[in-house]
């Protein structure tokens, strides 16, 4: 954390040097806020979480801090709206812990995960609160000052659910034993249920437009089934589903279609929807290696959500190879521990969940790092804590909280001799 702290305030003061030519006027201010809100969160984990992997909060703070920059150097006013997302965010983690005092709990309640998690998807396409925003209807607002995503939450409440059922059925998906014939196969009757309901999400997401989220549940799904049972055929079929229905969707839909014409053929529409992409690349590769230095890009004068959508051009434009590196890096230890913590898990739901949360994490970083590169089509999914957006960040806080108190339930890791204090008992390994 005093590494984090020293990098983001000097990203901080140089951001404001190569703008205005000075430092900011808040430094004070702005250190003060740094520094109050990651030692409250980390003596919040010491409280509550003393055992938890000590490696994912340094990392969200220096994702969510080298965010905070890039936003406050192109659009001031959004940052601080980003500041107090980033407080509410802080406080939901301390909740979290708060009421989520064991894992079990998450796996007692499956079903009531579930249902949350269909009426916060379905809430956007309710009349009076529904709003439509760029094409997609994500939004749920209360009058004019409060707006946000429940798709954001629902992706968490729908992992959790995936794992408890998958943890309950593990056997009956693994072991063969419907015959056909002479041949003995996996009963498929387990799957019908998680079926209707992953099917039901998928249907939803589509009616609101959103094949970014439709995209990251599936993929979801299907790794997680193929990390529960070990079966590749799971993942072949899953496969085949998935190139099924993404040729079905570019048909179908027009926003799929869309961006599927702007990934084979940018250049052809660079004056129009493929501004974004084209204008992206150019102020990418204007960074170099070291980056023309921040505070003196020129990304935000013609790269259209560059806090949001492409944010990444942003970082990679100003701070460089290197600074792409850096948050490549960064989310690459941050999915490596939530694989460590979940590779500790003693029960079939703790380690299925925590593979869960580690993967929505994972695949939404992979999908907008391939969006930017032009590896896959442009979904339009924020990066996780380095874009602006309210509802993501503050349901990734909560994402967090959830992993650390699946570590935290582990116990600490075992030392060099196999022996660790724990309480008042002392646990041998075998």
């Amino acid at each position: 954390m005093l590494f984090v702290w020293a990098l983001i305030g000097l990203l901080y003061l140089l951001a404001s040097l190569g703008t205005k030519g000075h430092l900011p006027a808040h430094t004070v201010s702005f250190l003060g806020a740094l520094l109050g809100l990651t030692i409250g969160v980390h003596l919040a984990n010491r409280w509550l979480v003393p055992f938890s992997n000590p490696i994912l909060l340094p990392l969200v703070a220096l994702l969510n801090g080298i965010g905070y920059v890039e936003i406050v150097r192109w659009n001031p006013p959004a940052a601080q709206q980003q500041a107090t997302w980033t407080l509410l965010g802080g406080v939901l983690y301390v909740l979290t812990l708060l009421i989520v005092q064991r894992t079990r709990d998450l796996d007692r309640y499956r079903y009531v995960l579930l249902l949350a998690a269909v009426i916060l998807m379905l809430a956007p396409l309710f009349p009076v609160v529904g709003t439509s925003i760029n094409g997609a209807r994500l939004w749920v607002h209360f009058g004019t000052a409060f707006q946000f995503q429940p798709v954001e939450i629902a992706k968490i409440l729908l992992a959790i659910f995936f794992a408890s059922y998958f943890a309950d059925k593990k056997e009956l998906l693994t072991i063969p034993s419907a015959r056909i014939g002479n041949r003995l196969i996996v009963d498929p009757r387990p799957l019908i249920p998680i079926l209707l309901a992953w099917g039901f999400a998928l249907m939803i997401l589509g009616a609101e437009n959103d094949i970014g989220f439709a995209m990251l549940i599936f993929t979801i799904f299907i790794a997680l089934l193929w990390v529960a049972t070990g079966r590749l055929t799971y993942l072949v079929v899953g496969v085949g589903l998935f190139a099924a229905g993404a040729y079905l969707a570019a048909q179908f839909f027009t926003q799929v279609h869309a961006r599927v014409s702007i990934w084979l053929d940018p250049w052809a529409q660079a004056q129009g929807r493929g501004l974004q992409l084209v204008q992206g690349w150019y102020s990418m590769a204007s960074g170099g290696i070291g980056g023309t230095g921040l505070g003196l890009g020129h990304a935000g004068s013609y790269i259209p959500f560059l806090t949001t959508d492409m944010i990444y051009a942003a970082v990679t434009e100003e701070m460089g190879f290197v600074g792409a590196g850096i948050l490549v890096i960064a989310f690459a230890l941050l999915v490596g521990a939530g694989f460590h913590i979940a590779q500790r898990c003693r029960t079939d739901f703790s380690r299925l969940a925590a593979t869960a949360l580690t993967l929505v994490l994972g695949f939404q970083a992979f999908f907008i790092f391939a969006g930017v590169l032009r590896v896959l089509p442009f979904t339009g999914i924020t990066l996780p804590f380095v874009a602006r957006g309210g509802s993501s960040l503050v349901a990734n806080y909560v994402l967090i909280a959830l992993l650390l108190r699946i570590s935290n339930d582990q116990g600490p890791d075992w030392d060099d001799e196999g022996v660790v204090e724990a309480g008042d008992a002392t646990v041998r390994s075998s």
